[in-house]
C-alpha cells in the first residue's frame, strides 16, 4: 500500500476496503466467503477456478473480498491482483499436514510481495471442527509467523466454515485492522 493510496483514501473517506483471500486448494476460502454473506447453502460450494468478487457491508465498511482459486495451475496468477490490496486472509486446511510445507513456501513468496508490504494478514486456521486439526500455536510455529518483520499486522484465528466458528471475528479483525491504518480510527 503506497502512500498516495492512503492519502486518497483519506481524502475520499471512501470506506471501502480490498481484501484477497488466498491459500491452497481446498482450504475453505469459498465456504469462508458464502458463511460471511450470510451462512448461505454451504452444501453447493465447488472449487474456484479463477475468482470470485464478492462485496460485504460490515461495520459500515464496503469490503470488496477478492476469492482466487488455490490450485496449483492458478497460484502464478494471484498477483495479478495484489494492487491495492488492504488486507490478505489466508485460509489454511487445519488437517491438511501433508501440505504443510507448500502452504509455508505459498505464504512466504506471498508476503514477501512489495506489493503487499502494507496489507494486514489474516491466517485462518480452517476446518476446527474435524478430528485432528492442528491448533493456531501448531500453525505459528509450522508457518514461522513470528519472523515476520517488524510493522506486519497479522493474526491467526482457529475457524470453522462448516460451523462458523471465529468467521465473522476474523472479519471484524481485519476491518478493525485497516480501519486503524487507512481511516485513522481508534481500534
Amino acid at each position: 500500500m503506497g502512500l498516495l493510496t492512503i492519502i486518497r483514501k483519506q481524502r475520499r473517506k471512501e470506506k471501502e476496503m480490498r481484501i484477497l483471500m488466498l491459500g491452497l486448494d481446498n482450504a475453505g476460502k469459498t465456504t469462508i466467503v458464502r458463511r460471511l454473506k450470510g451462512g448461505l447453502d454451504l452444501s453447493t460450494v465447488m472449487p474456484t477456478l479463477g475468482f470470485n468478487i464478492d462485496t460485504i457491508i460490515h461495520k459500515s465498511y464496503s469490503l470488496n473480498i477478492w476469492d482466487i482459486g488455490g490450485q496449483r495451475t492458478l497460484r502464478p496468477y494471484w498477483k495479478n491482483y495484489f494492487e491495492s490490496t488492504d488486507a490478505i486472509i489466508w485460509v489454511i486446511d487445519s488437517t491438511d499436514r501433508d501440505r504443510l510445507s507448500d502452504t509455508m513456501m505459498e505464504l512466504n513468496e506471498l508476503i514477501s510481495e512489495e506489493r503487499l508490504a502494507g496489507a494486514s494478514l489474516l491466517v485462518f486456521a480452517n476446518k476446527q471442527d474435524l478430528t485432528g486439526a492442528m491448533s493456531t500455536e501448531e500453525i505459528k510455529l509450522a508457518l514461522d509467523l513470528r519472523s515476520l518483520p517488524i510493522g506486519r499486522r497479522w493474526c491467526v484465528l482457529a475457524c470453522s466454515a462448516i460451523s462458523g466458528l471465529n468467521v465473522m471475528e476474523g472479519l471484524d479483525w481485519v476491518v478493525e485492522e485497516v480501519a486503524s491504518r487507512l481511516y485513522l480510527l481508534q481500534k
